[in-house]
């Protein structure tokens, strides 16, 4: 017999719940929680048992065969640009670009293109020395540099592939990684200039600075210094650091080869030469010769023991994120197989919201719920790319709405807000939200605001 509309919403329900109280209130891990949320959806929701798991298998391979090796590449090529200083030669050269009492546009645009290749939290603590110099030679507060650098990191982050979180989203919808991209740097931009916007604000707000002969690390003072110039403080630290040139090398190339695949692919050049433009600029070929690219040329005062070892550690990081992905694709294609997705797309397009917004509303939900960026965009992603599929909505925008509603209110569950604050020297909770709830949520509705009108057009 075939299972009725409400049996099928039925099992969507209880498998989401189920998920979210396993994730919030239990000790199972966000990516069996996932598979047990997917089995419970596809049982309630009158799919043969044996459909049900062949349905999880095949979801979580198709996911990953799309992006499993990308992530694996990119976590690699993170490792090396971090422990070869190619972060920090980034950002000092922003600074020295951009100019004189400039330094939070600098640090936002550096944590812009740092966090494409390094993980969030390990960015932070590698420029976080930096913060701390530019407060002390500037005079400016700790917190507008801090929550600039922060702004610019957890943008491209959340929005640019090779992360993990939007890489693992464009594999569940089925969008191409250089369309994705280019949609996530252009969405980061705007957003990054409130971040920055709010940073100097707060800056003003809650004027502190580094000193080390305080038991905090940090003090208050009454009246701003005066600016004084600090260039040549910057250039001293920075002597024995990578060049620019070759810092920014890794991160240029997959970029450059992703982009020129999906014009030439677009144009439906793909034969003799551009055929091997096309291939050079398959993610997976791509990255791949982006981590050669570091290893040889920014790992070269680096041991052959030291440099596997970084990058195997690079690995023991994403591993997690890899299963998550995968089960949240194993959920998906649950959601495909039992027909859910499909009686979904018929109610919904009777409704009066904008279909895209789906993906946005439940990632800022699940985050909200459980904190986990990564974890609520590919939750989004698994529930709505079945429901979508059956109505005209642009995928690689509904892909960016995922990414985009994770930024919401980021607080005590989120290892970043933790992460930022105590880096800070921020202990007070009401100080602790100021910092760093209330611009990741004006990012948010920012985002917001962008796709409604993207979606206008596109």
């Amino acid at each position: 017999m075939e299972p009725t509309g409400v049996q099928m919403i039925s099992g969507l329900v209880l498998g989401v719940i189920v998920l979210i109280l396993l994730v919030l209130k239990t000790k199972v891990h966000a990516f069996l929680a996932l598979i047990i949320a997917a089995s419970i959806a596809g049982l309630v929701g009158g799919m043969v048992p044996g459909d049900v798991a062949e349905a999880i298998s095949s979801g979580f391979g198709s996911t990953l065969a799309s992006v499993g090796i990308v992530i694996g590449l990119g976590v690699m090529m993170g490792r090396i640009l971090e422990v070869s200083g190619a972060a920090e030669t980034l950002a000092y050269s922003l600074i020295k670009f951009v100019g004189r009492k400039k330094e939070e546009w600098a640090m936002a645009i550096a944590g812009y293109i740092i966090s494409i290749p390094i993980f969030l939290d390990s960015a932070f603590v590698i420029l976080n020395p930096l913060v701390k110099t530019l407060s002390e030679k500037t005079g400016k507060s700790v917190l507008a540099i801090g929550v600039s650098l922060a702004s610019g990191l957890v943008l491209t982050h959340s929005l640019v592939p090779p992360t993990p979180g939007p890489l693992g989203v464009a594999g569940i919808f089925g969008v191409d990684i250089g369309i994705m991209i280019a949609f996530g740097l252009f969405f980061s931009i705007p957003l990054m200039i409130i971040g920055v916007l709010y940073a100097k604000w707060l800056g003003k707000k809650i004027y502190q600075l580094p000193d080390d002969s305080t038991e905090s690390g940090f003090v208050r003072p009454e009246k701003e210094m005066t600016y004084p110039d600090m260039i040549e403080a910057i250039e001293e630290r920075s002597k024995d650091l990578p060049s620019f040139t070759k810092s920014i090398l890794p991160i240029l190339i997959p970029i450059v080869l992703i982009f020129v695949n999906t014009t030439l692919s677009a144009l439906d050049l793909t034969e003799g030469f551009y055929g091997i433009l096309v291939f050079l600029g398959q993610p997976i070929i791509a990255v791949a010769l982006a981590l050669l690219t570091a290893i040889y040329v920014l790992a070269r005062d680096l041991t052959r023991e030291d440099t596997l070892e970084e990058m195997e550690r690079g690995i023991q990081d994403a591993g997690i994120i890899l299963l998550v992905t995968g089960a949240g694709g194993a959920l998906g294609n649950v959601l495909r197989e039992s027909g859910a997705g499909d009686y979904i797309a018929l109610q919904i397009a009777d409704l009066a919201i904008p279909a895209v917004l789906i993906p946005f509303f439940i990632a800022t939900m699940v985050r909200l719920i459980q904190g986990s960026g990564t974890v609520s965009m590919i939750t989004a992603a698994s529930i709505s790319a079945p429901i979508l599929a059956q109505l005209d909505v642009n995928m690689a925008l509904a892909a960016v709405a995922a990414t985009l509603g994770s930024l919401v209110f980021s607080y005590f569950n989120d290892s970043f807000f933790w992460v930022v604050n105590r880096m800070l020297g921020i202990k007070e909770v009401k100080e602790q939200i100021l910092v760093w709830s209330v611009p990741t949520t004006l990012m948010w509705f920012g985002g917001l605001i962008l796709l409604l009108i993207a979606n206008i057009f596109i």
